[in-house]
């Protein structure tokens, strides 16, 4: 279930794109309200995946969509086509014509993250920090936002999650497991292929 809920949580950290609001000065507070202002969107993702049990990196294109508040969808197109979309708590899978649908209730560990990934994509910072210490570094155009979990069940699964973006838009994503797996994503509008 480990890489479950590893796929999961870089479903929900990759969606992160807002639109411009304007603040006073850029901190953690102004971030979160461009955050907060997201209604959703569409981007292309290109992710490499360090797995320990493999020599090569696994590498995977396709499209992500965020529809506020709870809606997360992961279209992948290569290496193999298969879909994750989670809306409310309730997650579907289908890869290779076969369907599968979980509930969040079933997995909580995995429900917790992805609570606080939900917290972060609503710019609700009391709510992300309930279960992550959160830090935010550079500058507005070039900025990290990192998020370590402060919650024991969630560190058992994720050891760090690093945003980078510029201004109120995610550049990337990276993910670090506690077993010592990472992924990376790079995350671009869907027409700057």
């Amino acid at each position: 279930m480990t890489a479950l809920r590893f796929r999961l949580l870089a479903l929900l950290a990759a969606m992160l794109s807002a639109p411009a609001v304007a603040a006073a000065g850029w901190n953690l507070d102004s971030l979160m309200q461009r955050l907060a202002a997201n209604a959703g969107g569409r981007v292309q993702f290109e992710e490499t995946r360090h797995l320990a049990i493999l020599d090569q990196p696994l590498r995977a294109t396709g499209e992500l969509v965020y529809i506020a508040p709870a809606r997360l969808e992961r279209h992948t197109e290569t290496p193999v086509r298969e879909s994750m979309v989670l809306d409310g708590d309730t997650l579907t899978l289908t890869r290779e014509a076969r369907t599968h649908t979980l509930s969040l209730r079933d997995y909580p560990e995995a429900a917790a993250l992805i609570d606080s990934i939900r917290a972060t994509l609503a710019g609700d910072l009391a709510a992300l920090q309930r279960t992550y210490a959160v830090s935010l570094a550079g500058s507005e155009q070039a900025w990290t936002l990192d998020l370590l979990p402060a919650d024991p069940q969630v560190a058992q699964v994720v050891l760090r999650i690093t945003i980078r973006g510029s201004g109120a838009v995610v550049r990337g994503v990276d993910i670090l497991q506690a077993d010592g797996d990472r992924s990376s994503m790079k995350i671009a509008p869907p027409d700057a292929k």
